[in-house]
Protein backbone atom coordinates (compact mmCIF):
# COMPACT_ATOMS: atom_id res chain seq x y z
CA UNK A 1 0.00 0.00 0.00
CA UNK A 2 2.62 2.50 0.69
CA UNK A 3 4.13 1.59 -2.68
CA UNK A 4 1.08 2.42 -4.41
CA UNK A 5 0.96 5.75 -2.09
CA UNK A 6 4.87 6.81 -2.83
CA UNK A 7 3.70 5.95 -6.97
CA UNK A 8 0.50 7.32 -7.32
CA UNK A 9 2.02 9.92 -10.14
CA UNK A 10 3.73 7.74 -11.48
CA UNK A 11 0.25 5.33 -12.07
CA UNK A 12 -1.83 8.10 -13.22
CA UNK A 13 0.34 8.81 -16.04
CA UNK A 14 0.78 4.77 -16.81
CA UNK A 15 -3.19 5.09 -16.49
CA UNK A 16 -3.64 8.39 -18.60
CA UNK A 17 -1.76 6.75 -21.17
CA UNK A 18 -3.44 3.36 -21.36
CA UNK A 19 -6.70 5.57 -21.78
CA UNK A 20 -5.42 7.55 -24.37
CA UNK A 21 -4.47 4.28 -26.18
CA UNK A 22 -7.59 3.13 -26.11
CA UNK A 23 -9.16 6.15 -27.21
CA UNK A 24 -6.56 6.23 -30.17
CA UNK A 25 -7.14 2.62 -31.10
CA UNK A 26 -11.15 2.97 -30.73
CA UNK A 27 -11.55 5.95 -32.61
CA UNK A 28 -9.06 5.55 -35.24
CA UNK A 29 -6.99 8.39 -34.03
CA UNK A 30 -3.61 8.24 -36.25
CA UNK A 31 -1.53 10.58 -33.81
CA UNK A 32 -2.31 8.41 -30.88
CA UNK A 33 -1.72 4.43 -32.67
CA UNK A 34 1.98 6.05 -34.44
CA UNK A 35 2.81 6.77 -30.44
CA UNK A 36 1.39 3.71 -29.88
CA UNK A 37 2.42 1.49 -32.27
CA UNK A 38 5.77 3.00 -33.16
CA UNK A 39 7.14 4.71 -30.29
CA UNK A 40 6.06 3.18 -27.82
CA UNK A 41 6.37 -0.23 -29.19
CA UNK A 42 9.57 0.33 -30.64
CA UNK A 43 11.60 1.62 -27.41
CA UNK A 44 9.58 -1.06 -25.17
CA UNK A 45 11.41 -3.42 -27.66
CA UNK A 46 14.53 -2.44 -27.62
CA UNK A 47 14.42 -1.87 -23.68
CA UNK A 48 13.86 -6.04 -23.20
CA UNK A 49 16.37 -6.58 -25.91
CA UNK A 50 19.29 -4.00 -24.16
CA UNK A 51 18.62 -3.78 -20.70
CA UNK A 52 19.42 -7.24 -19.42
CA UNK A 53 22.61 -7.92 -21.46
CA UNK A 54 23.59 -4.06 -20.46
CA UNK A 55 23.03 -5.21 -16.78
CA UNK A 56 25.09 -8.43 -16.86
CA UNK A 57 27.93 -6.28 -18.39
CA UNK A 58 27.41 -4.11 -15.26
CA UNK A 59 27.00 -6.47 -12.94
CA UNK A 60 30.57 -8.54 -14.12
CA UNK A 61 32.25 -5.08 -13.86
CA UNK A 62 31.00 -4.21 -10.43
CA UNK A 63 32.61 -8.00 -9.52
CA UNK A 64 35.36 -8.17 -11.41
CA UNK A 65 37.13 -4.34 -11.16
CA UNK A 66 38.17 -3.15 -7.76
CA UNK A 67 37.11 -0.18 -5.74
CA UNK A 68 40.39 0.38 -5.48
CA UNK A 69 41.67 0.25 -9.15
CA UNK A 70 38.75 2.35 -10.19
CA UNK A 71 39.39 5.26 -7.78
CA UNK A 72 43.45 5.21 -9.12
CA UNK A 73 42.44 5.33 -12.69
CA UNK A 74 39.37 7.81 -12.21
CA UNK A 75 38.58 8.97 -9.09
CA UNK A 76 39.53 12.18 -7.93
CA UNK A 77 43.46 12.51 -8.10
CA UNK A 78 43.21 11.07 -11.47
CA UNK A 79 43.41 14.40 -13.37
CA UNK A 80 43.82 14.52 -16.83
CA UNK A 81 44.48 10.99 -17.19
CA UNK A 82 41.34 10.15 -15.22
CA UNK A 83 38.93 12.64 -17.90
CA UNK A 84 40.80 11.02 -20.43
CA UNK A 85 40.32 7.34 -19.65
CA UNK A 86 36.12 7.86 -18.86
CA UNK A 87 35.90 10.18 -22.56
CA UNK A 88 37.34 6.76 -23.74
CA UNK A 89 35.15 4.89 -22.10
CA UNK A 90 32.04 6.91 -23.30
CA UNK A 91 33.71 7.01 -27.33
CA UNK A 92 33.76 3.10 -27.16
CA UNK A 93 30.43 2.62 -25.43
CA UNK A 94 27.19 1.57 -27.58
CA UNK A 95 23.55 2.54 -26.92
CA UNK A 96 20.73 4.94 -26.28
CA UNK A 97 21.76 7.00 -23.12
CA UNK A 98 19.46 5.37 -20.87
CA UNK A 99 22.10 3.13 -21.06
CA UNK A 100 25.03 5.40 -19.27
CA UNK A 101 23.26 6.13 -16.38
CA UNK A 102 23.55 2.78 -15.01
CA UNK A 103 27.13 2.86 -16.08
CA UNK A 104 27.51 6.03 -14.07
CA UNK A 105 26.18 4.76 -10.98
CA UNK A 106 28.42 1.90 -10.81
CA UNK A 107 31.06 3.96 -11.39
CA UNK A 108 30.77 6.61 -8.95
CA UNK A 109 29.41 3.80 -6.21
CA UNK A 110 33.22 2.35 -6.96
CA UNK A 111 34.48 5.96 -6.27
CA UNK A 112 35.04 7.94 -9.60
CA UNK A 113 35.31 11.77 -9.05
CA UNK A 114 31.89 13.50 -9.72
CA UNK A 115 33.36 15.31 -12.18
CA UNK A 116 34.58 12.69 -14.38
CA UNK A 117 31.17 11.37 -13.89
CA UNK A 118 29.78 14.37 -15.44
CA UNK A 119 32.80 14.47 -18.31
CA UNK A 120 31.44 10.96 -19.16
CA UNK A 121 27.84 11.21 -19.63
CA UNK A 122 28.26 14.58 -21.55
CA UNK A 123 31.10 12.40 -23.52
CA UNK A 124 28.37 9.85 -23.92
CA UNK A 125 25.89 12.01 -25.89
CA UNK A 126 28.20 13.19 -28.13
CA UNK A 127 31.24 11.38 -28.75
CA UNK A 128 29.95 8.09 -29.48
CA UNK A 129 32.25 5.67 -32.39
CA UNK A 130 28.94 4.63 -33.73
CA UNK A 131 27.61 8.42 -33.76
CA UNK A 132 30.81 9.99 -35.37
CA UNK A 133 30.59 7.28 -38.38
CA UNK A 134 27.04 8.48 -38.91
CA UNK A 135 27.83 11.77 -38.35
CA UNK A 136 30.60 11.69 -41.01
CA UNK A 137 29.05 10.06 -43.20
CA UNK A 138 25.94 12.58 -43.33
CA UNK A 139 28.24 15.94 -42.90
CA UNK A 140 32.05 14.81 -43.49
CA UNK A 141 34.98 14.47 -41.52
CA UNK A 142 35.94 18.47 -41.34
CA UNK A 143 32.69 18.93 -39.84
CA UNK A 144 33.02 16.38 -38.01
CA UNK A 145 36.79 16.93 -35.96
CA UNK A 146 35.52 20.67 -35.97
CA UNK A 147 32.43 20.35 -33.69
CA UNK A 148 34.57 17.27 -31.64
CA UNK A 149 37.62 19.89 -31.06
CA UNK A 150 34.91 22.72 -30.16
CA UNK A 151 32.84 20.49 -27.90
CA UNK A 152 35.51 18.41 -25.87
CA UNK A 153 36.66 21.63 -23.94
CA UNK A 154 32.88 23.16 -23.58
CA UNK A 155 31.37 19.22 -22.31
CA UNK A 156 35.29 19.19 -20.19
CA UNK A 157 34.50 22.29 -18.52
CA UNK A 158 30.98 21.90 -17.43
CA UNK A 159 31.65 18.53 -15.75
CA UNK A 160 33.99 19.94 -13.95
CA UNK A 161 31.90 23.23 -13.14
CA UNK A 162 29.30 20.30 -12.35
CA UNK A 163 31.06 18.07 -10.64
CA UNK A 164 32.35 20.56 -7.61
CA UNK A 165 28.66 22.03 -7.71
CA UNK A 166 27.77 18.36 -6.79
CA UNK A 167 30.28 17.91 -4.44
CA UNK A 168 30.28 21.64 -2.65
CA UNK A 169 26.29 20.91 -1.89
CA UNK A 170 27.26 17.05 -0.64
CA UNK A 171 24.31 15.76 -3.42
CA UNK A 172 24.14 12.21 -3.82
CA UNK A 173 23.17 10.14 -6.88
CA UNK A 174 19.91 9.96 -4.90
CA UNK A 175 19.07 13.96 -4.96
CA UNK A 176 19.48 13.37 -8.61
Amino acid sequence: MNYLKKHKFDFTIIFAFAIFVAYSLYFQFNPGIEIFEHNFWDFLKEMLIALPIMFVIIGLFDVWVSKEKVQKHIGESSGIKGILLVMLLAFVQVGPLYAAFPVAYILKKKGTSSVNIFIYLSAFTMAKAPLLTFEIGFLGLKFSILRLLLSIPVFVLLGIIMGKYFDKHKCTIKDV
